[in-house]
């Protein structure tokens, strides 16, 4: 497989900015034509992502959160989230669903579910006081357009 294109941002840990990190996947992916559904699962899973990136990875402190995703030939999208904050302690327990590491907000603790729910697959990793990467994967279909064009 051979990258045909790729984005990297970086961006500030503020709740805004997830909705511009939607905005911003949205774009890279619009070339490739892809359904609604991609699109919506792609972005909803990014959203989760960021969102844990900001609350559960700097909490109160400010910090960057990196997106990075590449697009290769085969269709095939990878997303890494990446911030640089408190890591995950238990990352099989993080993973379970409602299990959350921050009391005092109305957090579900669905993030990695939704996340899994939304993708193909993903992957994280995670160190103690040097932050976490979720590395997800979506296979784009060839939309409606591309199909009739065959």
């Amino acid at each position: 497989m051979t990258i045909t294109n790729e984005i990297r941002v970086d961006f500030l840990s503020v709740p805004e900015n997830e909705s511009f990190a939607r905005l911003a996947i949205s774009a890279f992916l619009l070339p490739l034509n892809p359904t609604l559904s991609e699109v919506s699962d792609v972005k909803t899973a990014v959203s989760e992502a960021v969102t844990n990136a900001i609350i559960h990875g700097y909490g109160k402190k400010l910090g960057t959160v990196r997106m990075h995703a590449t697009l290769t030939d085969s269709r095939l999208l990878t997303v890494d989230i990446t911030d640089n904050g408190r890591g995950i302690e238990d990352l099989k327990q993080a993973m379970q669903p409602f299990w959350t590491s921050v009391d005092g907000f109305e957090r579900s603790g669905m993030g990695f579910t939704v996340m899994e729910s939304f993708m193909d697959s993903i992957d994280v990793v995670s160190k103690v006081g040097a932050g976490t990467t979720v590395r997800m994967y979506k296979q784009i279909s060839f939309g409606a357009a591309c199909a009739k064009e065959a």
